[in-house]
This record gives structure tokens, sequence and C-alpha cells, in this order.
């Protein structure tokens, strides 16, 4: 996916798309809605990132207990399908997905999936893409009689028209996984009385199921760790590499080399691994080679995306930037340490005693958020920079006892 030809046309194209469809509403809709209606069906349109729909899941089992699981749909990127799948909220049939496999791909897909989903005639559909001109056009071209989303009042956020009949001022002071789950009550309100929504969303929303994996799969993980290290050692896998969508987020990859070499020296009886997606194999083996020792391995590219929560599932710890394989982990029991840094914990973090957020905090950071489309001038992110290597290496050492502690206290079969 060219996340950076998706922002451009998200701009350059949106902007005009909204603005027309927005003219064609004002002309045709007729009068705006009074009273809150039932809702029988729904459809929820988050195209991107993967991650961020695991803290969704509050949001997602909240629709279902709505509208009843089989009546609610899901729209996303064909990228994103597999953590919709893996967290079976959703039924897979329910799922329609885009193409991103370039312009043409695209395009055709959209258009089939527009045509696909103003067959279905919803009752109402949910914007969980925040400020986004083309899920605000999609919402509205799905047909869905209510719809609901953020609107840029008096200028707070990106213009993408006026599209929706539920419209809600944005928060920044709020979870996202609390955010995604005010879009799914705002349904149940008047939209004559919004944005005022005197709803207090929930402390601690819904965890994410736990991924069980079957023996099969495992067996099938289990050999390739075999294969890449010689035995199943204990692993603590280092994921170096952020999306394309904010590669602001990246640790300088000079310092998971120094963590490697640390983790190796203290523990004797673990292997590192790196891990990634294909396209970054050969970073990864280069990452190896600098490390220099047989108890260095590459993961990367070897496991498809379900065989990555397998993973998780039969190693210790990770350590990854700020992106999608933090929140995956979220579904095994695995230790993380997420290093945060253009974008702000208080937000994104997963949200489980699992999880340990490192983050500077400096002056200038975050510089991400919903309200700039996510794009941020900075080509030197000191925020990642002021991350020591030390504090990493402390995190995952505390990391590895709990890890540890947690093995020693399950009770062995007879």
């Amino acid at each position: 996916m060219n996340v950076k030809a998706l922002q451009r046309a998200d701009r350059w194209v949106g902007v005009p798309l909204c603005w027309g469809l927005t003219v064609l509403r004002t002309l045709f809709s007729g009068a705006a809605q009074r009273g809150a209606r039932p809702v029988r069906s729904l459809l929820i349109v988050k195209l991107a990132e993967q991650g961020s729909t695991v803290l969704a899941y509050a949001a997602l089992r909240r629709a279902t207990e709505i509208v009843g699981r089989k009546n609610v749909h899901f729209v996303a990127f064909e990228d994103n399908r597999f953590i919709l799948d893996a967290l079976e909220v959703i039924p897979k049939e329910n799922v329609v997905t885009v193409s991103v496999n370039g312009l043409p791909a695209f395009l055709f897909s959209m258009l089939a999936a527009i045509r696909k989903l103003r067959r279905m005639k919803f009752d109402a559909a949910v914007d969980m893409e925040f400020f986004s001109r083309g899920t605000a056009a999609l919402t509205f071209l799905s047909g869905a009689k209510q719809r609901v989303g953020f609107h840029a009042f008096f200028g707070a956020g990106p213009y993408r028209g006026d599209l929706m009949t539920h419209r809600l001022i944005y928060n920044p002071h709020l979870h996202t996984s609390q955010t995604f789950f005010t879009l799914i009550e705002a349904l149940q309100c008047d939209p004559a009385v919004l944005p005022t929504f005197d709803l207090a969303a929930p402390e601690s929303p819904d965890q994410p199921p736990q991924f069980s994996p079957g023996p099969n799969e495992v067996a099938v993980v289990e050999k390739i760790i075999q294969d890449a290290a010689g035995g199943q050692p204990p692993l603590i896998l280092l994921n170096p590499n952020a999306s394309d969508l904010v590669p602001l987020r990246r640790w300088p990859i000079e310092r998971y080399v120094d963590l490697a070499r640390r983790l190796l020296l203290k523990y004797p009886e673990i292997v590192v691994a790196f891990t990634g997606a294909p396209n970054e194999a050969n970073a990864a083996d280069d990452l190896v080679r600098q490390v220099n020792s047989s108890r260095c391995i590459s993961l990367a590219g070897k496991t498809t995306l379900r065989q990555l929560l397998v993973l998780y599932t039969l190693a210790e710890v990770m350590v990854s930037n700020d992106s999608g394989p933090a929140h995956f982990a979220t579904l095994t029991p695995i230790q993380v340490v997420t290093l945060f840094g253009p974008e702000t914990p208080s937000l994104f973090a997963a949200r489980t005693p699992r999880n340990t957020v490192l983050w500077a905090g400096i002056a200038c950071s975050p510089c991400v958020n919903a309200y700039n489309n996510r794009l941020s001038p900075c080509r030197d992110n000191k925020c990642m920079q002021a991350i020591r290597v030390e504090q990493v290496f402390t995190a995952v050492c505390d990391a590895y006892a709990q890890r540890v502690r947690e093995r020693s206290a399950v009770p062995v079969a007879l």
C-alpha cells in the first residue's frame, strides 16, 4: 500500500469530492433527521491501520450488542482484514474489502464495494477514520440513512464536507479505544442534540480475545523457529520497522543492534529474532549480520500474519516501535515494550498490563494527530532518538523476568 499516494489523494481528490457530495446532500436530502431512530443493520468504515482496529474491539463488541452480530458489516482495505478475522467479533462473510494493489485495482474494487454496500441498504454507518475525506465520502455513498462521524466545527480539523447526520467533535483527550466506543454509542442519540454528548466513556473497555492457535499451526511455526535457530530456545523479538504511515516512529536502527548484543550477553539461554514484513527481510538479514551472533536470527518474511500471532504465543518479549505488531501482541501472552515518539501513548498505547511504554515526551512530541491528517514537518525524529538503549534494555529485562515468572506459575499437566 502506497500510503503517501493515498494521503495525497485524500487531500487533493477528497476535498473537492466531499464538497460536491455536500452540495448534493444539501439539494436533495430533505429535512434533517429529528429524534433517535432504531438501527437494525450497521456498517463500520475503517479502511486502514490494523493496529488501531485492535483498539476498536470494545466498540465492535458494542455494535454487535446493539444490532446483533450478523447485522454488523465492516469495510476495510484487503491488507487489514487479517486482524478482523483474528478478533472474531464480526462474521467473516460480513467484511467487504477494497484492493490497494495499484490505482486501477483500487478504483475498480472501491466502485464494486460501493455498489455492494448500497444494495445492502444499511440503517446506519459509522466512520472510524476520524478526519479522512475518502471515508467520509464512502460513508455517505454507502446509502446509509444515519451516518456517524467527526465534523470540523469552526475549522477544528481538516475539511471533509458536511456528510454526517450524527456530527461529533473529536476529543483529543480520549484514548482511541474510548473514541471508537463513543462513535458507536452516538447511534442511539438524537442528532439534533449533537455534538453535545454526555456519555462517560468507559475507563477500561473490553480487552480483545486471546488468540488460540491450533496444534498444527503451532507445529508449523515451531518448525520455522527450529530451522532458523536450531532449536526452541526462549525468544526475544525485535520489530524495528514501523509502518509506512508514519516513518518518524522508527527508533534508530543501530540501537536495535546494540540492544540485541546486550540481551545476548545477559541471557545466554535466549535467541534474539528480528521480525518484519517480507519487504523488510533483506534489512533484517543485515541487522543479523551486524549483531554477529549465532543466537541472533531473522524471521522477517518467514511467517504469514496469522503465523506471526502464533510466534507471539511462543516468544517471551517483543520490542516494537509504535505500530501494528504492538497491538497484535495484545491477543497473546507475550510481554511487549513499545517505543513512542511522534504520537502519544495516552491515545494510542495498547491498554494491557503486558505492555510497557517508553516515551521521552519532548516539547515537540507528539506532532502527529488526527487534526493534521497524521502528517508532520519533522525530518529528524528527536523524540525517538531521546529513548536510550539503557532504558529499553532495562524494560526488556523486567518484562522477561515477568514472563519467566508467569511461565513458572503455570501448572504442568501430568
